[in-house]
């Protein structure tokens, strides 16, 4: 019986992949993947299988959202195992929810994977407790970006005192998007971290804060932005002075930052 796998491929680095994505990519018949799937998770599938990139990269796309779920539908219906490999978790800001309707309607046998998405990624290569008990009590997963035609994002519904907030694409205009948070009722000393390439070699972190984040470059794509208590370098106290920091290994981060209140 011929079926459809959205497999999540985490944040790139093989060891991060579940026993189960492993073994549909080392047997399936068709890959459709994201650009940003890591060349060591790729070179995981099978040299039988037909391999086809449907990503984008840096905005341009290589199809429409409408002719990948035309791929999808195609060798769903053609081929025995059909895997699209998503960066992250499928379900996470990756548009499962339009190819799985895609498939519905085709009948199509589909089955999601999960994957390790990048809010988990990012944090645990930053070393940050997204729910460190003394700082926060939920964490909100968003994105910086909505489909053509919707409204802008509310932040003044996600901000909340004692949340940490996890923005997936961020986008390279950190001035403005701290600008929103604040207007939104963050405090300017709210500590934040931008994580790039979460977990693998080219990983960079900046550690800042929404007052003094707009002073920075902006980290390359794929990132996001973790915004509250919690990420800080320095959880572990409670009175700390937050100022940028950017470091390509969180075991060489500068703890040598001066005391100050933080509200």
């Amino acid at each position: 019986m011929s079926r459809v796998f959205l497999v999540g491929a985490g944040p790139g680095d093989p060891e991060l992949l579940t026993v189960k994505a492993i073994r549909l990519l080392k047997s399936a018949d068709i890959v459709l993947h994201d650009a940003l799937v890591s060349p060591a998770i790729l070179a995981l599938i099978s040299p039988a299988a037909q391999v086809f990139n449907i990503g984008k990269r840096c905005g341009q796309k290589l199809l429409t959202q409408e002719e990948i779920n035309s791929l999808l539908v195609h060798h769903g219906s053609t081929a025995q195992t059909t895997v699209r490999l998503k960066g992250g978790d499928p379900s996470i800001f990756g548009r499962a929810g339009e190819e799985i309707q895609a498939l519905q309607e085709a009948g199509i046998s589909y089955e999601i994977v999960p994957g390790i998405t990048s809010a988990l990624a990012g944090a645990a290569a930053a070393g940050i407790s997204l729910t460190d008990r003394r700082f926060a009590s939920s964490v909100v997963l968003a994105t910086a970006h909505r489909s053509p035609g919707k409204d802008g994002v509310e932040w003044d519904r996600l901000v909340a005192s004692h949340s940490t907030l996890v923005i997936y694409m961020p986008g390279r205009d950190y001035r403005r998007l701290a600008g929103h948070l604040r207007a939104a009722g963050l405090a300017g000393a709210t500590p934040c971290a931008v994580v790039s390439s979460a977990g693998q070699p080219m990983q960079q972190i900046l550690w800042s804060t929404l007052e003094q984040i707009g002073r920075s470059a902006a980290l390359p794509a794929p990132s996001l932005l973790i915004v509250g208590r919690c990420a800080s370098a320095l959880t572990r106290m409670e009175e700390i002075e937050f100022r940028p920091n950017v470091s390509t290994n969180t075991t060489k981060q500068n703890t040598s930052q001066s005391e100050k209140e933080f509200s």
